[in-house]
């Protein structure tokens, strides 16, 4: 039996918008480590960089540090907006209640709907990645061929799939305490994995004598270097995607100790945790093994798609080198657990202000978990994945293309959300200027070029799979669809529920309304 969290009434009494809200989660649950390792592992950073080192070194080469530098920036300006936000608002449905109170409640609804059809294809990319290389650990543990191949079968893929999303379903439906848990060591094991990584290659390399192995220059650094701006905007979208996820410590904000600050200081260190590792692992891997495009080059593109693979054994031997294996596995895994966290919880607070039906404020007794939103999440992903996957392979990959033009759009959207928000507070002191006004707008504007530019690509068939609808790209059909059906859903919801879009319930550029009992 689950309980709904109350809808003001009349006469009900409303508290400042520093207070939290009314929707029965768990609080006090999650501290500043917890939180900030729900950030980190939410991004997936051994599958990010296992997944990206390839494609970066081939768009940009010996410049890839530089760009994943490139990529941090519009992140971490952003990151600044979600702060000061948080501290105002700390509700955990972030863009989207940020976003209604900035620009109303269509801008709003359609920022929630961005953050959530984001998520949900990132599931269901994560439970995909999960399986494959579930089968490929299991095939390099036990020399079977036939088990590695098992990945190709695709009645088994997608049932593993689904059964991996099954459980890390219940694992999130299990409240936070749950996931905490299981998040420490994951997180854990990535980490000292990449360590160890890190270390091997970086001696290896030092000691000389490997074939396409390159010495460490600070050039690297420099992004002017690289040789087009096709190539550079080309890695950025690779640099911006292996970010992505960083704000699932912002959602569960009301289920963290200190709740208007705690969650903001948490974002800001997985983001430092998340660069420093990348830089780190980009510069030792280019050190060890070049940006040839043969044998272990990073640039090879037979080995694109998975770098660790082709290093794993090379740097760090044939036993040491499954524990490659082993942390990309635990990476895709963790990240596919947490990231149920942010779309139950937005699903949660579009819900409990209207936004939504209103079955989706259901709040578990026991776990105090957003079960019915949580459960929602999981079983459309589920049918997302096994649909797309039986429709067609291509569907599928562009689908995971659309991604990024979902993240530069709720982004930017929250960024610009954040100076006008605080448009008032900009003129009180230098720093409320720079990190409510300057930094995040700034970081809008880099992120919605970077949606406009993508937009445009994507119009081109060559984009993606290279498959097209009448002429026209299907990455673009993909994701310029998903964001009309978004609006289709929004004129829905505006006729069951118009009193959210009337702006009755949670009103622009004022506090939000919170029941007491």
């Amino acid at each position: 039996m689950v309980q709904t969290a109350p809808r003001p009434r009349a006469g009900d009494t409303v508290t400042s918008v520093g207070d939290r809200r009314a929707k029965g989660l768990s609080g006090n649950s999650v501290g500043l480590l917890g939180s900030a390792v729900i950030g980190v592992s939410t991004v997936a950073p051994v599958y990010c960089l296992t997944s990206t080192l390839g494609p970066t070194v081939g768009q940009v080469g010996v410049q890839m540090p530089a760009v994943f530098l490139a990529g941090f920036l519009p992140m971490l300006l952003v990151a600044f907006a979600y702060r000061e936000l948080n501290k105002a608002v700390p509700d955990c449905g972030t863009s989207f209640t940020w976003t209604v109170q900035a620009f109303g409640p269509r801008v709003g609804w359609m920022c929630g709907w961005g953050l959530v059809i984001a998520t949900i294809i990132v599931l269901s990319n994560l439970a995909g990645v999960a399986t494959s290389f579930f089968y490929l650990l299991l095939g390099r543990i036990t020399g079977s061929d036939h088990l590695a191949g098992l990945d190709g079968n695709r009645p088994v893929h997608v049932l593993t799939c689904l059964v991996l999303i099954a459980v890390a379903t219940a694992v999130s439906y299990r409240g936070m305490t749950a996931t905490k848990g299981v998040q420490y060591a994951l997180v854990g094991l990535q980490l000292a994995v990449l360590a160890v990584f890190v270390t091997m290659a970086l001696v290896k390399a030092r000691n000389g004598g490997l074939p396409g192995s390159v010495g460490f220059s600070w050039s690297w650094l420099d992004p002017f270097a690289v040789r087009s701006f096709a190539a550079f905007t080309a890695g950025l979208s690779l640099s911006i995607f292996m970010f992505w996820g960083w704000d699932a410590c912002l959602t569960v904000n009301e289920e963290t100790q200190g709740s208007a600050k705690t969650p903001g200081r948490a974002a800001l260190i997985s983001m430092a945790v998340l660069v420093g590792s990348y830089l780190l692992t980009a510069v030792a891997a280019q050190m060890f093994a070049g940006v040839g495009t043969e044998g272990t080059g990073l640039g090879n593109p037979g080995t694109a798609d998975n770098v660790f693979a082709a290093l794993a054994d090379p740097v760090l031997g044939t036993v040491l080198g499954v524990l490659l294996f082993v942390a990309v596995l635990a990476s895709a895994a963790a990240s596919l657990q947490t990231t149920f966290l942010p779309v139950a919880r937005t699903v949660l607070a579009m819900s409990t202000y209207q936004a939504l039906p209103p079955s989706f404020a259901r709040i578990h007794p026991r776990f105090k978990s957003p079960g019915r939103a949580t459960v929602a999440a999981g079983v459309a992903t589920g049918v997302f994945y096994a649909a797309m996957s039986f429709l067609s392979q291509n569907v599928l990959i562009d689908t995971i293309y659309a991604l990024g033009l979902m993240i530069c759009f709720y982004y930017s959207i929250t960024a610009f959300a954040c100076a006008w928000y605080f448009r008032g507070e900009l003129g009180r002191s230098v720093r409320d200027a720079l990190f409510k006004g300057v930094f995040p707008l700034l970081g809008g504007v880099l992120l919605a070029a970077v949606f406009g530019k993508t937009l445009y690509d994507m119009w081109n068939p060559a984009y993606g799979s290279g498959s097209s609808v009448m002429g026209v790209g299907s990455v673009f059909v993909i994701g310029v669809g998903l964001l009309l059906l978004g609006v289709v859903l929004m004129l829905l919801m505006r006729r069951r529920s118009p009193a959210f879009f009337r702006g009755e319930v949670l009103t622009r550029s004022t506090p939000a309304l919170v029941v007491e009992d």
